[in-house]
């Protein structure tokens, strides 16, 4: 058990841990080379602390680096600690939280630091999807460092102190940190998504206890569950009101209408994170088109359409949980796809990663469609045609090619006002309304949508022991 209470790495790792539960490994290890008089340097534990604890009972390894110590560089010694780790971690079917500080490469080590890199680079990705790997940025992650955040599944970062940077900012053609800074939270969480979450160091590290107390401690763990106090027919009475911030409707489905949104900073019009139904943890995605102030003044208006960045977020997020064994509910309301030339240019490929990840998952699927769902933006978000298990639709719902306005001016150019108000009626109630896609099969259930959480919640529970085998391959290459 440590007793140095002072340093910020130990700091971290006891705030962030089950108070008493942290026991370190490795203590006694430190650099070994000798070359540019490194035998004079004192590197305790070589810049980083490894070992383990609990969160809320459940074992999770950590390492903290620290600063205070050779920048917490990593060379061979600090590495060999993290990979030990690692080791441990695969053994015991346990998270790995990595805790960020990091002045990058020890240059005095050379090719020895490098091969300490691809080591980590390697055990990380050998573990992915095996156990979770979650990512907490306290300081600099430079250069090479910046690549562990991308090879894990949640990154958290500190707004103020942190810093994430292959190329520093000022080594960009034409930009700087004043005009604009690549390196911080904001730019990281808005502009590449590599953030999930950024804050203080105090609400950053409870967001981390709180994802780890949601999910599986490895791929093989299906006990994820808490006791549910919450009313499983517990009606949602205010939810139709919801359509527009699905974020919002998500918690009302919620047990204890609790939702731990993640990535909520990049590609918005796509809502993704984890909420409990009846104790059991489940991944979940929404169209969002907009969003609004605590005032309840709507501060971002996304067209009710998909951009390439919200298909993307939402591919990544359902690979993660069909890795994991956790359930995917969705809820569709969306219209078509973001048109713009930057979006343009993602939009097919960002898409088409979507489709793969819910036609590849098996996991048990659940679609709710809520709003107006047209076109491809309705096949793409989890239908029945890509594998949904139960799809249910609000009694509110339309499910068409397109709008029913629109349609009747396609079909019947030369209509006057009042034809086509008509005609728009006969096209509703034959190709747009719920019934109609109830009646060919593609919505199992049309429901109230106050009634959503007791069915999604019966869906989940039938679908418990669901099994689905596909064809043999190594991966898909989408």
């Amino acid at each position: 058990m440590s007793t140095v209470t002072q340093n910020p790495a130990v700091l971290r790792i006891e705030s962030l841990l089950d108070d008493n539960s942290f026991v370190e490994i490795g203590q006694g290890v430190t650099a070994r080379s000798t070359d540019f008089n490194m035998t004079g340097s004192k590197a305790p534990s070589d810049g980083v602390i490894t070992g383990y604890g609990v969160i809320d009972g459940n074992l999770v390894y950590v390492y903290s680096q620290d600063a205070s110590v050779l920048g917490g560089s990593i060379g061979e010694m600090h590495a060999r600690k993290i990979l030990r780790l690692y080791d441990m971690a695969l053994k015991t079917g346990a998270p790995v939280i990595g805790l960020i500080d990091c002045a990058g490469i020890r240059l005095q080590e050379g090719t020895d630091a490098l091969e300490a890199f691809g080591s980590i680079y390697l055990k990380a990705t050998m573990v992915s999807g095996i156990i979770p790997q979650i990512t907490g940025i306290f300081g600099n992650c430079g250069g090479g460092m910046a690549i562990l955040p991308a090879l894990s599944d949640f990154t958290f970062m500190e707004e103020k102190k942190g810093r994430m940077f292959v190329n520093a900012p000022n080594a960009l053609a034409g930009n700087t940190d004043a005009k604009r800074d690549t390196a911080a939270a904001a730019f990281q969480a808005a502009e590449s998504g590599m953030v999930d979450g950024f804050g203080t160091e105090e609400e950053i590290i409870a967001r981390m206890r709180e994802l780890v107390s949601m999910l599986p401690s490895n791929n093989e763990d299906a006990d994820v569950y808490a006791e549910c106090q919450d009313d499983l027919n517990r009606t949602a009475d205010d939810i139709a009101a919801c359509t527009e911030d699905t974020a919002l409707a998500l918690s009302r489905i919620a047990d204890d209408e609790n939702f731990v949104e993640v990535k909520a900073g990049y590609g918005k019009d796509m809502v993704t994170g984890f909420l409990r139904l009846n104790g059991a943890t489940v991944g979940a995605l929404a169209n969002r088109s907009a969003l609004f102030d605590e005032e309840g003044n709507k501060t971002e208006d996304f067209g009710g359409t998909i951009s390439a960045r919200g298909a993307r977020k939402a591919a990544h997020f359902v690979k993660f949980c069909d890795a994991f064994n956790i359930p995917i509910l969705t809820l569709s309301c969306a219209t078509g796809f973001k048109a713009t030339v930057c979006g343009e240019k993602y939009m097919a490929k960002a898409v088409g990663e979507m489709v793969h990840a819910f036609a590849d998952a098996t996991v048990p699927k659940v679609n709710v469609i809520i709003g107006k769902s047209y076109g491809n933006a309705y096949v793409v978000m989890n239908s029945r045609s890509l594998g949904a298990d139960m799809v249910y639709a609000w009694d509110t719902a339309e499910i068409g090619m397109m709008d029913a306005s629109l349609a009747a001016k396609i079909m019947y150019p030369g209509a006057d006002a009042r034809e086509l108000a008509v005609k728009a009626d006969e096209y509703r109630a034959l190709q747009s309304g719920v019934s109609s896609a109830a009646a060919r099969g593609y919505v199992d259930t049309v429901i109230a949508p106050c009634d959503t959480r007791k069915y999604v919640i019966g869906a989940f529970e039938m679908l418990y022991t669901k099994r689905e085998d596909r064809p043999d391959k190594k991966h898909g290459t989408v």
